[in-house]
């Protein structure tokens, strides 16, 4: 395998492929149109206030580096657009990436009208076409380019806010931001559009003074009939060209898919035994797809997700060498050191090839306490907390099978409503081991204080539980919790009806190592110090010492409470201060 440069600047260049470029091709372009747009919403002022910000944006697109980057963005954006639709060959993730794909391709023939009539012309004859002059021209002069100006707004805003959309979903923050960026696509393309309207209302109304005709519709702001005539040739041979341009793109398909059909077929055997003829080419996500073969992609075959994962179990030596962005997003999983798993919307082998999806085909998102999705592999700041019971072997030594599970579900009951009661939520029940996790639907001081809190409620729950079982327990059942913060993978994991929600990563390694800290210790609960002080607590609540931790090779700084009970003292005492 490629041997990826461990430099920052080398994983950000590894990282880089046509999907990223048409990004941001395309994040340049968003910014004109939204640029525009609010420039537009001034016309809800008047005219004059649009024609001051116009100024404004002139000053700065029209500067020459600023050309140069926009103009080099818009011709690879539209280039990166054909090649879409000549290699892609599969549309069937959902309506909203050919929607995509066909708003894109309709742009240019909705703006050629407007970019000949002001840039071109501007550029060519010296014309200058302000607000006055292009809104008479729209709503006056020619009424039926209004309704081409506006359809042509909707598309490009609509073709930009699905391009973000499958940029932002999949990070971290998007749940959080989603309200907003929705407000924001909502409210921009509306306050342009009656911008719009006054504006031109306002052009109407003054276009009736000869005054105003005298001042604004001058040979040196629209030029002459001779001039126009240019004009409506360079828009029409635009129409044609771009529209062969489309035919070429589309017989190249057709003549893609028949030598496809003609030449060598290679085998895809599955996990399960399904095995597949198919085409030289084809990647094995789209070939899964143009075989109704459920396969996970999250992010719809762009390389950004990693849940089309497969495992390779036949000769991996005759693959594809990964490109840059397989590499790169392999390694960002983990998995670059073998060279048996690989992204199934990459790898097109050449050779006959067996393989295991890693994810289940129909991923199931597990609802969190908001009743809103998750998304397989999303990254979210969780407090996770361990919780295990003492003595559960010798128990099970002096008593029945019968006796040990039922004292045994006791205890997990009493945790879990300790957990429950606090906001958290069990997560996972491994014999008489709990996981629970805070932060689901709270930000990480108040999952720190809801984790603490929770271990006072458990203390309090096992106390009673013991008083239950006094007559039938030799002595009281005792426990250790280990808490601790961090960065973690949330997720769907398991396998075909064995999938359950759980959280993968570091911190909650760390955490099952704190818990197994308690014995050694003496004590009920080991918090990390970073938990410590994202929960706010006062320095002198809970005493600090620095342990080695089983696996790590620097030490770390923990705080350790002789009593879990205490601890509820303490979290009221903090929210009294903090109240």
């Amino acid at each position: 395998m490629t041997t990826l440069d461990t430099t920052p600047a080398g994983r950000f260049w590894d990282g880089i492929g046509i999907r990223q470029v048409q990004l941001v091709c395309g994040l340049i372009l968003f910014a004109y149109v939204t640029s525009h747009f609010i420039n537009h919403a001034f016309g809800n002022i008047s005219v004059q206030a649009m024609d001051d910000v116009l100024a404004l944006q002139i000053a700065f697109w029209r500067s020459w580096p600023i050309t140069i980057v926009l103009y080099g963005a818009l011709l690879v954006h539209m280039a990166l657009g054909f090649w879409s639709l000549y290699r892609r060959r599969e549309f069937r993730w959902k309506i909203s990436e050919p929607l995509q794909l066909l708003l894109g391709l309709s742009i240019p023939l909705l703006l050629i009208f407007h970019v000949t009539g002001v840039r071109i012309a501007a550029s060519v004859f010296g014309h200058e076409k302000l607000y006055p002059q292009t809104l008479y021209a729209y709503w006056v002069y020619w009424p039926r380019l209004a309704a081409l100006h506006y359809a042509a707004l909707i598309v490009c805003w609509a073709h930009g806010c699905i391009g973000v959309y499958f940029w932002l979903r999949l990070k971290p923050f998007f749940q959080t931001a989603s309200p907003y960026l929705l407000a924001f696509a909502v409210l921009v393309p509306a306050l342009a559009t009656i911008g719009l309207y006054h504006g031109a209302h306002d052009v109407m109304e003054a276009s009736t003074s000869a005054e105003w005709l005298a001042q604004y519709r001058t040979v040196a702001k629209t030029g002459t009939r001779a001039d126009q005539d240019v004009l409506d040739r360079i828009v029409f041979s635009f129409i044609w060209g771009y529209l062969a341009l489309i035919a070429l793109t589309l017989v190249a398909r057709v003549i893609r898919v028949l030598s496809e059909r003609r030449g060598s077929t290679i085998k895809f055997v599955y996990g399960g035994g399904k095995t597949l003829r198919v085409p030289k080419g084809l990647s094995v996500l789209e070939a899964s797809l143009r075989n109704d073969i459920p396969h996970s992609s999250v992010c719809g075959g762009r390389a950004r997700c990693s849940t089309c994962r497969i495992r390779v179990v036949s000769d991996c030596s005759r693959l594809p060498a990964p490109s840059k962005r397989e590499a790169f997003v392999l390694e960002r999983v983990g998995s670059s050191s073998d060279p048996a798993i690989r992204l199934a919307c990459q790898l097109c082998p050449e050779t006959d090839i067996s393989f295991v999806p890693l994810f289940p085909a129909t991923l199931k998102t597990s609802l969190l306490n908001t009743g809103q999705q998750t998304r397989v592999g999303q990254e979210r700041y969780l407090v996770n907390m361990f919780v295990d019971m003492r003595g559960s072997t010798k128990l099970a030594e002096t008593r029945l099978p019968f006796d040990t599970v039922f004292i045994v579900n006791r205890f997990v009951g009493a945790v879990s409503q300790g957990v429950i009661s606090c906001g958290g939520m069990p997560n996972q029940f491994v014999g008489d081991g709990i996981l629970a996790l805070f932060g689901l639907a709270t930000d990480p001081r108040v999952a720190c204080r809801q984790a603490i809190k929770a271990a006072a409620m458990i203390a309090i729950n096992v106390d009673e539980l013991n008083q239950f079982l006094a007559h039938d327990l030799r002595e009281p059942i005792r426990f250790g919790i280990g808490i601790h913060c961090g960065e973690v993978i949330v997720g769907d994991v398991g396998y075909r009806d064995h999938i359950s929600f759980t959280a993968l990563g570091d911190p909650v390694n760390v955490g099952a190592r704190l818990q197994d800290m308690t014995k050694a210790l003496s004590c009920e609960v080991v918090l990390s110090e970073e938990l410590f002080k994202t929960a706010g607590l006062p320095e002198s609540a809970l005493p600090q010492e620095q342990v080695s931790i089983r696996g790590r090779n620097e030490t770390m700084l923990v705080r350790k409470a002789v009593s879990a009970r205490a601890l509820l003292d303490l979290i009221d005492d903090v929210t009294v201060i903090a109240a």
